[in-house]
């Protein structure tokens, strides 16, 4: 595999806080994530993990059990890819702040986002966490520790008070409980380097981070999914934080899950921007200072938001993504190379329009999902809003009062039926799909967001109709 990438780390990122897939499905796309160019994966275990003793209360109904991380393990160590496991320890901590058992540890009381950094158990919570997760993945050179979008720091009673006290600072707070984050992954795991988001980072002046252990304990992974990043301002950011200390940073790009909380499909052509600009961030900085990129791919926007694009759907960005990481740019032959490892005749062509969406792991689940999100809901919107017998003779006026002239019975009856005939069988398709790939409940999700509520707007039409063709006493009131 050539390798002209300033990258010379490129992991996917599994967001596992929802729609995990089944192992299975990793042992058809780990290959294929080598083959397009990513030699690692970080996994964003969340509930996914089988946290063992007076943690095992975190553990979603379809947990991955430890012979199964050892699976993916065996799987990625065959394909060559580095994993790199990733804990929330500061922020987005909704999983376990949600019960009510460490309720008790929220920085805010109101809120599940955010861990108090001022309790003791709260280290020792993490701690805890960490070491777990540890165990099942010896030898992993990196673990990522999260601490990204720290909300209502500083707003829980005992940091107010704290807060009151001088020289104290919210930057203090937060380095501090990442500082005791970090010195405890090193201590306990010397082999195994934090790594760390760095948007609570950023606007730390440059001598309160050199003066805080951070910058000699951990790595920080700038972010930023925007199709229009600024670069020069990333190269500023770098350079503070080269100044500030720290020896190795990473950078974070998205190839899906960045564009909408419910976004169904992947708009390719805004990912791939996103990684054309940070090869010229990367080319605008000293070439030792970025270790790697991490290809995100969130799948929730937090742990109660819905559900965006699925994996499969996903994987047509992420070839694209990749390749123009490893070579630099997305030219004619570049596009080619994809076009083939995806088994389509033309990616535009495949982009939200085409019914082909290719050969590789779930491609069957994304040409589905294009029809449904494409034309589900128009073509029901057209039937029950611009259809000129349903608009013009089965108004909602009518449909409360059942009332229909029977001869229109005989122009609109057929039309639902038939519509939801095909939705129905597309629909069962999907479903069956979806079930080799996904456990009940991410099914059970995707279809009761993005499919039932259209299936149940043509049931209701077809009742109504049906009521309003049964004979009736005649109550004598006009229309």
């Amino acid at each position: 595999m050539s390798d002209s990438s300033p990258f010379k780390m490129r992991l996917v990122h599994l967001d596992l806080k929802g729609a995990p897939p089944k192992v299975c499905y990793l042992s058809e796309i780990f290959p294929l994530f080598r083959a397009l160019g990513a030699n690692g994966v970080l996994i964003e275990y969340e509930d996914m993990f089988p946290y063992e003793g007076h943690l095992r209360l975190l553990r979603a109904k379809h947990a991955y059990s430890p012979s199964e991380i050892k699976e993916i393990l065996h799987l990625a160590t065959l394909n060559e890819l580095e994993v790199i496991p990733l804990v929330q320890t500061f922020g987005h901590m909704e999983f376990v702040l949600k019960h009510e058992a460490l309720a008790h540890l929220r920085e805010v009381a109101r809120f599940p986002n955010t861990l108090n950094p001022h309790k003791e158990e709260s280290l020792a919570l993490v701690r805890t966490m960490i070491d777990q997760v540890m165990e099942l993945h010896p030898g992993a050179r990196w673990l990522h520790v999260g601490c990204d979008e720290v909300y209502y720091l500083g707003e829980g009673e005992t940091s107010r008070q704290w807060l009151q006290q001088e020289p104290n600072s919210k930057a203090k707070l937060c380095l501090s409980h990442m500082e005791a984050v970090a010195s405890h992954v090193r201590a306990r795991h010397p082999t195994t380097t934090p790594l760390m988001w760095d948007d609570m980072l950023r606007d730390i002046p440059e001598d309160q981070l050199s003066g805080s252990r951070v910058p000699q304990l951990v790595e920080p992974v700038l972010w930023d999914y925007g199709a229009d990043l600024d670069i020069h301002g990333k190269a500023l950011l770098v350079e503070k934080y080269r100044k500030s200390g720290f020896s190795w940073l990473w950078a974070a790009s998205a190839f899906k899950g960045a564009t909408g909380v419910n976004q169904s499909l992947t708009p390719i052509e805004y990912h791939l921007r996103n990684h054309l600009q940070w090869l010229q961030v990367a080319g605008s900085v000293p070439a030792d200072t970025l270790r790697g990129i991490i290809l995100t791919g969130w799948q929730r926007y937090d742990h109660f938001s819905v559900l965006c694009e699925l994996l499969p759907v996903g994987i047509p960005s992420l070839a694209v993504c990749l390749q123009a990481l490893l070579h630099g740019d997305f030219a004619e032959n570049v596009k080619a190379r994809v076009e083939n490892f995806l088994g389509v005749s033309s990616l535009e062509e495949m982009d939200f329009r085409s019914e082909g969406a290719g050969s590789f792991p779930g491609s069957d689940i994304l040409a589905l999902i294009i029809q449904i999100s494409l034309h589900l809901c128009s073509s029901v919107d057209a039937l029950l809003e611009r259809d000129r017998y349903v608009t013009g003779w089965f108004s909602p006026y009518h449909r409360r009062r059942k009332l229909i002239h029977p001869v229109m019975i005989e122009h609109i009856q057929p039309q639902a039926l038939s519509l939801l005939a095909r939705w129905n069988t597309l629909a069962g398709e999907l479903e069956a799909a979806l079930q080799r790939v996904f456990y009940p409940d991410t099914v059970d999700e995707w279809l009761e967001e993005n499919v039932h509520p259209s299936l149940r707007r043509l049931q209701a039409l077809l009742q109504d109709l049906g009521e309003a063709a049964s004979p009736r006493q005649d109550s004598g009131q006009d229309p």
